[in-house]
């Protein structure tokens, strides 16, 4: 689209998905609907590094504030964009280095990491980031696995802090996830709907980490599709009344953006229709919704929310929007890789 010609309108409260390496027509057309306010970017959407500014040039120019464009990009096995970028190792690596350098070292590689991966998705033109990933390694969950920093909370939130605050300094913003914890259930959200039975008491320590990313700033945060009917017998977090504002917003004082995990899950499936999944979700709290790898239940979505009059997106939301970031300089980026390779092994 021609500069000057991009259509303004205020961001939706939907997150959708495209199909390939670059938008078609049609999908165009879906991504300038009043209901979407981002685009979450998957692996089949990355060829490289130089392919993923283009798309992410392409998507910001369509609309007016533009879409916010997040992606995936942890580490380990969870990072979309593999080519013409940094590798990094899961984050559970950081924590590795806490047990064998210290706490102050793995906390200063955790700033050099979020420094660098914040550099690198900002020079694509990319928002944020879904990371850090704040469960605790309990060694029962293999869907969070070494995606986790480490089973102490407090290392976790200390590591999680100074990596975000690398992300920060670079313009990129964050996504904590998956409130109040996934890492102590065994079933995969992505296909189930995990329960966990500890009482909430006991799931203190695995809010800890969210805690103090609060205090940190961390702009946004992801309630896990999971149940923990010692808190709320009827619905999991993502959907929980309870926990997003009465927990999350009242006790914790969050009052950053609420993103919903994929609508489209396993574990969100109770909810009922997709239309359903909206409604929930919002009602809970949730003030940006994911619908992905569903490009019917998207449409459904967008439809369902325009009906309602409630196409345009909070204020709020602008707080995921990237910034221009401090500068990083070539003898440091060369560094910060040179640490992630010799971190990596």
């Amino acid at each position: 689209m021609p500069p000057g010609t991009e259509r303004i309108m205020p961001r939706g409260p939907l997150m959708v998905d495209i199909a390939g390496l670059q938008p078609t027509p049609e999908e165009r057309q879906m991504l300038c609907e009043p209901a979407v306010g981002g685009v979450i970017l998957f692996a089949r959407n990355c060829q490289d590094a130089r392919q993923v500014h283009a798309l992410c040039q392409e998507i910001h120019a369509l609309r007016s504030p533009p879409l916010l464009i997040g992606i995936d990009q942890e580490g380990g096995r969870v990072q979309r964009l593999k080519e013409g970028v940094t590798r990094f190792p899961p984050m559970a690596r950081l924590g590795q280095i806490a047990e064998q350098q210290g706490l102050q070292i793995a906390q200063s590689l955790a700033y050099d990491w979020g420094r660098l991966l914040g550099a690198e998705l900002r020079e694509l033109d990319l928002d944020f980031s879904f990371t850090p990933c704040l469960d605790l390694e309990r060694g029962v969950s293999r869907v969070i696995g070494d995606r986790a920093i480490h089973r102490n909370p407090e290392w976790v939130a200390a590591i999680a802090a100074r990596l975000w605050q690398g992300m920060s300094d670079s313009g990129l913003q964050g996504v904590g996830k998956h409130f109040p914890g996934h890492g102590a259930v065994t079933a995969d959200s992505h296909h189930d709907l995990p329960r966990d039975e500890r009482p909430r008491g006991v799931l203190e320590e695995d809010i800890r980490p969210f805690r103090d990313m609060i205090r940190a700033g961390i702009p946004a945060i992801m309630p896990a599709h999971c149940l923990y009917p010692q808190v709320d017998p009827e619905q999991p977090a993502g959907f929980s009344r309870i926990w997003l504002k009465d927990v999350l917003r009242q006790e914790m004082g969050f009052t950053g953006v609420i993103v919903s995990d994929d609508l489209s899950m396993g574990g969100a499936h109770g909810a009922g229709t997709m239309t359903a999944r909206v409604d929930a979700a919002q009602q809970a709290g949730a003030d940006l919704l994911l619908v992905c790898n569903d490009p019917e239940g998207a449409r459904k979505a967008i439809t369902h929310v325009q009906k309602r009059g409630e196409a345009s997106g909070a204020a709020i939301l602008d707080s995921l929007a990237g910034t221009a970031g401090k500068s990083l300089s070539e003898s440091d980026r060369v560094h910060y890789i040179r640490e992630i390779a010799e971190i990596s092994g």
